[in-house]
């Protein structure tokens, strides 16, 4: 028998508020029942597993030990990073190569690293 993702946790000062940033970017609403000041706030982002906040009193002070690596399905890797700099994230590094591959670093709000792909389009129009 195996396992599988049932959510993935991310600890966070303020759950409603990263739960909205994270909801922007998956397009996805918060569950209906979730409120500021809430210990909790849940995400369905769709074909993937929920993404559950957890309010916990520490603030962030390293590099993530785990992190999402996310990749667009409608627009490319270059618009993607505009949008989720537009809605609050802030770019960490930029590992983008002449050639097109590559990826870029961003931070939540609360300063969680992720990582943003090519889409799967962009790979294969580079592929072979």
């Amino acid at each position: 028998m195996s396992a599988r993702i049932h959510n993935i946790g991310i600890d966070c000062r303020d759950t409603y508020a990263l739960a909205g940033f994270w909801a922007q970017v998956f397009e996805c609403p918060r569950q209906p029942d979730d409120f500021p000041g809430d210990p909790e706030a849940m995400l369905l982002p769709p074909g993937g597993p929920e993404v559950l906040f957890l309010a916990v009193p520490d603030e962030k002070v390293v590099k993530n030990r785990l992190h999402l690596d996310i990749e667009p399905t409608d627009r490319t890797r270059d618009e993607e990073v505009q949008r989720l700099l537009g809605i609050g994230a802030v770019q960490v590094a930029d590992h983008r190569r002449p050639d097109g591959s590559g990826w870029v670093v961003l931070a939540d709000p609360e300063g969680n690293e992720f990582c943003v792909l090519r889409s799967a389009a962009e790979r294969a129009a580079t592929a072979g």
